[in-house]
């Protein structure tokens, strides 16, 4: 069953101008510029009275789908430009003293269950990295860059060949922007 149109109007927050050009999504507010490509087929972009507006004609299952998706990427690139993203990192050690180091944009992680050799991360441009004592607070005005960059860092000290009941050091995600897990 085909539906004529399905329109999402997103409100927009103080400080933020929004505009749409080329299937191209660009936000600009306190935190800097957020862009996101959005070139799904059949969809309009427009902006009216303090809201963006989303629609799409001849709306059909897949269509719905790529609507959704939609949405869902415009209200990130809002809240990115607005507010930025936050994950937070917790350093676990019980065998062994870990030590955490940063410099510049490399990461590196020190006597890891004992390892002579340090594992090396390269932080993405766009992301801030801070270590306080035991935690890792990972900042960025892009959802998909704060995500991975906390992810990068969360696989850096993964145990291969251990069994996890007993070996549980590491460095975990503990807090997904503002959500603790």
């Amino acid at each position: 069953m085909r539906r004529e149109l399905l329109e999402k109007e997103i409100d927009l927050v103080d400080g933020v101008t929004v505009e749409y050009a080329e299937g191209i999504l660009k936000a600009k507010g306190a935190k800097g510029e957020v862009s996101k490509k959005l070139q799904f087929p059949g969809l309009e972009v427009s902006t009216k009275d303090g809201k963006l507006v989303l629609s799409i004609k001849n709306v059909g299952r897949r269509e719905k789908m790529f609507f959704g998706t939609a949405v869902a990427h415009a209200k990130n690139v809002i809240q990115g430009a607005s507010e930025g993203y936050i994950y937070k990192l917790k350093i676990c050690s019980g065998h062994f003293p870990m030590n955490v180091k940063l410099a510049g944009n490399t990461f590196s992680v020190v006597n890891y269950i004992g390892e002579k050799v340090p594992r090396i991360l390269k932080i993405k441009e766009g992301a801030n990295v801070k270590i306080d004592g035991d935690f890792i607070t990972v900042e960025a005005n892009n959802k998909e860059l704060a995500g991975q960059v906390a992810a990068d860092i969360e696989l850096l000290t993964r145990l291969t060949n251990k069994d996890r009941r007993i070996y549980q050091d590491g460095i975990y995600i503990i807090e997904k922007n503002g959500k603790e897990l």
